[in-house]
């Protein structure tokens, strides 16, 4: 027998974004519904952020105090691997979603476990864990929340020899003796970080010239120089052909180009997200199934008045804070539509608009040392027909940061379209760097004037008083 309801919004997806989402349309007296098959939290609160950062911050925390005089003297062993992954659990609440769903049931939302479909327009089919049967409809909107997951490449051998993607990587129970990495973006060198530093022997093998390829080049260059003096033995411009496991949990071997044979305990494959929409009835609607979603500024899927996808199945910015920024802009859109609002706040500045999810994005890899960006690299900017200049700075000679760290490594730079004399884009790495990054966001995303940014003066002696050489440096 299937159990028939109707609300005012049905989402699919509990992660940040749809959490969000339901929160926004809760608020605005929208009666609402959230489908997860797996935790209310999503992939950042179990499998990705949270553990992540988690499993960081005491290896970043420890090379810090190794640079600081005074204290480098005191910190000396390893670190303590069982008390790390028990703070871990702890913020991951050891993987169980009690709090999200009292969170939910404050707010007067209503959870459905299972799996849940399209159904055509306005409709979500849901089977429970039991097997039991909801049609949900929607008066006014369904919100694909679904998110992304690893791409497991189809090498052969690979599915065979069970390869940790992201999620095993953040919930595994102890550290792996020798431990193999694919891949030369955020998630592969975090995870180098984080395993080394708790224990593990770490090769990392990139298929790319350079680590962290869509950053300026300087941070895949000092995050590969510091793997490599961590002990991480960080390979470039090598290709997987191939994986061999012996036995059930035996020695897993990679396979390169050429023949030769790489061996560890563990393989972690970290080459990319797809998104979570091959099984969520795209086809009963007209769309492909499988694949990404294009929106407009309101995250409104292109063709469809009642759908909407926010977080990463819409490809703008695969994000978790992009996720959420997106999707408090749909349950605005989606609020004032239902109220019978024919004219959206969508221009530049609009409430009802999402645009930093494209041109002012910010991101922290969380390294050692730490690699922040906001907005365009040099290359994008040329490559978008922009008039732009770099300008560069050793960060190390900033005062703040050699009080902060003795050998203080670093630099950041700012690239300036010279028309507007605006920034469209910041890059700083270094350690501590991640916290002078909101200030860039805030210049690129207010398109905050050159000139005008010469007023705000930095604190001395901190390591924000970057901003002023950087602002020095461009005016010569």
């Amino acid at each position: 027998m299937t159990h028939a309801v109707e609300y005012d919004v049905v989402v699919l997806g509990a992660g940040p974004a749809g959490e969000n989402l339901v929160d926004r349309t809760r608020a605005a007296g929208l009666s609402t519904a959230v489908v997860e098959a797996e935790l209310v939290g999503g992939e950042c609160s179990y499998w990705a952020c949270i553990p992540s950062k988690a499993l960081l911050r005491p290896a970043l925390a420890r090379a810090d105090a190794r640079r600081v005089p005074g204290l480098a003297q005191a910190v000396t062993g390893p670190l303590d691997t069982e008390a790390v992954l028990a703070h871990r659990d702890y913020w991951t609440s050891e993987w169980k979603d009690d709090g999200q769903l009292d969170w939910l049931d404050s707010i007067g939302a209503h959870l459905y476990r299972g799996h849940g479909r399209l159904n055509g327009a306005r409709q979500v089919a849901v089977t429970g864990p039991e097997g039991e049967q909801h049609l949900l409809t929607a008066r006014h909107a369904v919100v694909v929340a679904t998110g992304s997951r690893a791409v497991v490449p189809a090498l052969p051998g690979l599915a065979g020899a069970r390869p940790w993607t992201s999620r095993e990587a953040t919930s595994a129970r102890q550290a792996p003796g020798r431990l193999l990495i694919v891949g030369g973006s955020v998630v592969a060198v975090e995870m180098a970080t984080a395993w080394q530093a708790l224990g593990s022997q770490v090769t990392l093998l990139a298929r790319g010239p350079r680590l962290l390829p869509r950053m300026e080049p300087f941070a895949g260059e000092l995050v590969a120089e510091s793997l490599r003096e961590a002990g991480v033995e960080v390979r470039t411009e090598v290709d997987a052909e191939a994986v061999v496991r012996d036995g059930h949990t035996g020695p897993v071997t990679v396979v390169l180009e050429g023949g030769e044979t790489v061996e560890g305990d563990e393989l972690l494959i970290a080459t990319g997200r797809s998104p979570r929409t091959e099984d969520i009835g795209l086809d009963t609607v007209g769309l492909e199934p499988g694949g990404w979603l294009d929106v407009d500024d309101s995250c409104r899927v292109t063709g469809h008045d009642w759908l909407y996808a926010v977080g990463d199945v819409n490809h703008r910015a695969l994000l978790t804070h992009q996720g959420k920024y997106q999707a408090r802009i749909a349950g605005a859109a989606i609020a004032a539509r239902a109220a019978g609002g024919d004219r959206l706040d969508t221009g530049r500045w609009g409430a009802h608009a999402a645009t930093a999810d494209t041109a002012a994005v910010p991101q922290v890899v969380f390294t050692d040392p730490e690699a922040a960006a906001v907005g365009l690299s040099l290359a994008e900017a040329e490559r978008a027909g922009l008039r732009v200049r770099a300008v560069d700075y050793d960060l190390g000679k900033v005062s703040g940061a050699g009080l902060f760290a003795d050998g203080y490594r670093g630099r950041a730079r700012m690239v300036v379209d010279l028309d507007r004399e605006v920034l469209v884009g910041a890059t700083f790495v270094g350690p501590g760097a991640a916290e002078l990054l909101h200030a860039a966001t805030v210049a690129v995303a207010g398109e905050v004037p050159i000139a005008r940014l010469w007023h705000a003066v930095p604190s001395f002696p901190t390591i924000s008083e970057i901003w002023l050489r950087l602002l020095e440096a461009y005016r010569g």
